[in-house]
């Protein structure tokens, strides 16, 4: 999980391709790309809390 600072988004990192850095938002959704230089890793604390967040809309959506 990393904090692209451009966007002011999160998102799971899900590639890497030509030097940019591809993240799908938590819970899913469309994939964007940033530059490495964009982004901050999360704190253990945060990445948790994307992650429980993510995993309660699932399983309140049925997915």
């Amino acid at each position: 999980m990393a904090h692209d600072a451009v966007r002011d988004r999160i998102g799971r990192v899900v590639a890497h391709f030509h030097g940019a850095v591809w993240l799908r938002p938590p819970g899913g959704g469309t994939e964007w790309a940033a530059r490495p230089e964009d982004l901050t890793p999360l704190p253990v604390s945060a990445s948790l809390r994307a992650r429980v967040a993510e995993l309660n809309r699932r399983a309140r959506h049925g997915r």
